[in-house]
């Protein structure tokens, strides 16, 4: 994705929109080509000769930034390495102990070559090797060993998205509002709010649709620009649903907030979703790998594919725990979440009388300094991990007192 300072939008009034360019240009379409043949050419060199080339290039023309921006997402597929004999740390310390029984070594003296060469020796190579890899710990000395391939079209679509995603970072909150559809397009999209773990609360029911209202990174008092960036990496599982419309309240420092708005209709931005990172929940995973290592007196742990209607509210929980009996217990394991949003939900379950569910929160997730001050017998909370016999105790004690 783009760097803030890379961003460019335009404002009208209480509007903002993300300054797109054509991908059919021809001037855009040559400069994604060089720009992406000078990339793949310095393959095996620094960083540092990579960036002179790049600079070179981008000149002072008044595309700066659109190229700019541009060598930004072609930065991102690279793969850049750290190549010495090795930790530079440990060649430069030793170098600089050497040097001090020769005081004063200058840049083209017998010492200095003879302090290289007992180096060298040393580390089982040459003075020239040792000369060259003294800093190669610095990013303009690492190499480029490998760089993911992209079609200049697609590149354009990639930087058009990249600059409607910027203007998520300083999201307060995003409504979305879906129309009635099918079952398959509410999963898609819940299942999108939930792997990038975003903090939402619903409104409406499959027969009328839905209002979602996401918390925007910008309403968080506590890793706010992590959660920014996960908002913004939402944005691509978006696209492709059916029936939707968005509206984004972003934050400015001057002249009140504005709104960026977006539906299902457009046709400017393309998800290019198959390019974003996976974003599943290590805790679930690690949940499931350990639910049959221990014994979990014959409850059963299965995966959730509905949306349970609340009448006023939707639930899409992740997991389904089964008793021994059959009876069932809808677990969601949150992402991130606030002491405020939690308790908001509890009473819109409270509300539509629904109490076989388990909400189990991370700590290391909790998107705000505040403490609950509440306690819930569907709520669990834990650090590292979801013990499995903690959820069936709790399961068990939910079907006693229903």
């Amino acid at each position: 994705m783009l760097t803030s300072d890379l961003a460019i939008n335009w404002r009208r009034g209480d509007k903002i929109v993300p300054r797109l360019i054509k991908t059919d240009d021809a001037g855009y379409l040559r400069d994604a080509g060089v720009l992406i043949e000078i990339f793949d050419e310095f393959q095996g060199r620094t960083r540092g000769e990579l960036e002179s080339e790049l600079e070179e290039y981008v000149g002072t023309g008044t595309d700066y930034r659109i190229l700019r921006g541009l060598i930004k997402l072609l930065t991102d597929r690279c793969e850049f390495e750290t190549a010495s004999v090795a930790a530079p740390e440990d060649i430069r310390r030793r170098v600089f102990l050497e040097a001090r029984k020769f005081q004063p070594v200058a840049p083209d003296s017998e010492s200095k070559n003879k302090v290289l060469e007992l180096i060298a020796a040393e580390f089982e190579t040459d003075s020239d090797t040792i000369y060259a890899q003294l800093y190669a710990d610095l990013s303009f000395q690492q190499r480029l060993i490998s760089f993911e391939q992209i079609a200049p079209t697609d590149l354009l679509d990639r930087y058009n998205l990249a600059q409607a995603q910027a203007l998520l970072y300083k999201c307060v909150e995003m409504k979305i509002r879906v129309a009635p559809s099918d079952a398959a397009n509410y999963r898609q999209i819940f299942s999108s709010i939930k792997r990038f773990g975003l903090i939402h609360a619903v409104i409406g029911n499959a027969a009328n649709g839905y209002e979602i209202r996401l918390t925007g990174a910008a309403s968080l008092f506590h890793r706010s620009q992590k959660y920014g960036i996960r908002m913004a990496v939402f944005l691509p599982a978006l696209l492709p649903c059916q029936n939707w419309k968005m509206s984004a309240e972003v934050a400015q420092k001057l002249g009140g907030n504005v709104f960026y708005e977006l539906s299902s209709e457009q046709t400017e931005l393309k998800s290019c979703y198959y390019d974003e990172p996976e974003y599943e929940n290590p805790d679930l995973e690690k949940l499931t790998k350990n639910w049959e290592k221990v014994s979990a007196e014959d409850w059963q742990l299965k995966e959730n594919r509905k949306v349970i209607d609340l009448g006023k509210t939707a639930f899409a929980p992740d997991l389904v725990l089964v008793s021994p009996r059959g009876e069932e217990i809808y677990l969601d394991v949150l992402g991130f979440w606030t002491p405020k949003s939690l308790q908001k939900r509890l009473e819109e379950y409270a509300a539509a009388n629904f109490t076989k569910f388990i909400l189990a929160a991370s700590q290391e997730l909790r998107g705000s300094r505040d403490e609950p001050l509440w306690e819930s017998r569907n709520v669990i909370f834990y650090k590292t991990k979801i013990e499995p016999r903690l959820l069936v105790e709790t399961a068990a004690k939910l079907l006693v007192n229903q």
